[in-house]
């Protein structure tokens, strides 16, 4: 006779409480953003934010990481780099990062959802994805430019497109990135030439790459892990898209 196999009552029990607490938690932050009138203060909701997402998910938990760079509203806390500033979604700081703090929740309540989804299936499946995948919030336009080009042709078809960053080439295939800040920072620190210095100088290799179907909080993480702001986006081993620090500014602040 066939037999079903059912997720033990107690482990249910504990993943319907604890995603009932996360969705209170995100119903009370909507209160600071203007949804009703809020019963604390801010930084008191931060802090037993901060320690229900520690119980929930773990003292290291991409998510707990998340909503403390949330709480800055800053893309260089985001990825742990200072030196180079968002680039502007024109929204009011203060509510940017409330809602960027709302999308962490959310994301939070997705990943216990998953959880409790897959907890049948723990011996055949490995990370739970949580949240949006990085393909449905990337930039799918790929830019790129012979690394032999000057600094100023990569300079001018930066400000042309509007991006901040460029995919360089050998005529055959990707080798790396150039980025403005690096592009700054060569140019007026060591003093070089824009006309007649190529690209290759500056750029960043090899690409660092991400695979599309990962959720966003990889992105983060790998963003961290690497130093920086750009990650080319694979599927299938092909390049299909670029997603930088103010993408997922974007996803989280409700910036579509």
């Amino acid at each position: 006779m066939a037999t079903t196999r059912t997720l033990p009552k107690s482990t249910r029990i504990s993943l319907d409480r604890s995603i009932e607490r996360m969705r209170k938690q995100l119903a009370e932050l909507a209160q600071f953003l203007g949804k009703g009138k809020p019963t604390r203060s801010l930084e008191e909701f931060d802090l037993e934010t901060e320690r229900l997402i520690g119980d929930l998910l773990g003292q290291t938990s991409d998510l707990l990481h998340a909503y403390e760079y949330a709480e800055l509203g800053e893309a260089g806390g985001l990825v742990n780099m200072t030196d180079e500033a968002p680039e502007g979604t024109g929204m009011d700081s203060h509510r940017q990062s409330l809602l960027q703090r709302y999308r962490v929740l959310e994301s939070c309540v997705s990943e216990l959802e998953a959880r409790r989804a897959a907890e049948p299936k723990q011996k055949k499946v490995g990370r739970t994805l949580i949240g949006p995948q990085i393909a449905e919030h990337m930039s799918p336009e790929v830019r790129s430019l012979s690394q032999e080009a000057t600094l100023r042709e990569a300079g001018q078809l930066m400000q042309q497109w509007k991006l901040g960053s460029l995919l360089l080439t050998d005529n055959q295939s990707y080798v790396g990135f150039i980025t403005d800040s690096a592009l700054a920072r060569e140019v007026v620190a060591n003093g070089m030439n824009p006309n007649t210095t190529p690209v290759k100088t500056c750029m960043r290799k090899p690409v660092v790459a991400i695979e599309g179907d990962r959720p966003i909080i990889d992105a983060v993480r790998m963003m961290k892990d690497q130093a920086t702001r750009h990650l080319a986006v694979t599927q299938d081993g092909q390049i299909i898209g670029v997603i930088s620090v103010s993408n997922i500014l974007r996803y989280y602040s409700g910036v579509v």
